[in-house]
């Protein structure tokens, strides 16, 4: 018998809601052709041509809710699986998926390898004040 004393199980936990496991939202997949680009820096962006994501019967709770929060902020993969509360495997797949749709892009930082040394920098603004 339940807590509830009607005899019905719960597939939910009273104080957390009802659970779903990762792999639920993902249908499976574990990683998506995308994910390599997808670190936990990465900002995802909503593209500017998508209107109302909710009218697409084939988009998860979870996808809507990533081009909603990604619409006026741009939000990096840590911060989406922060807000929706799941881990980052799942965001990425998420992710990857709205990228095939053509709903959201990803921005990734640049890499410190490629970033122009300080000393350079340095260089230049000296012999610009020596002008």
């Amino acid at each position: 018998m339940s807590r509830d004393g009607q005899g019905s199980s719960h597939w939910f936990d009273d104080d957390a809601g009802p659970v779903v496991r990762p792999y639920a939202m993902t249908r499976g997949r574990t990683s998506h052709a995308v994910q390599h680009r997808l670190d936990l820096i990465a900002v995802v962006v909503t593209e500017p041509h998508v209107d109302d994501p909710e009218e697409d019967h084939s988009l998860s709770p979870e996808h809507v809710r990533i081009v909603e929060l990604c619409r006026d902020t741009p939000q990096s993969v840590a911060e989406l699986g922060a807000e929706l509360d799941v881990p980052v495997g799942v965001v990425r797949v998420l992710v990857g998926d709205l990228v095939d749709e053509e709903m959201v892009h990803v921005t990734r930082p640049v890499p410190p390898a490629e970033l122009v040394d300080e000393s350079i920098l340095r260089d230049v603004i000296n012999g610009l004040r020596a002008l």
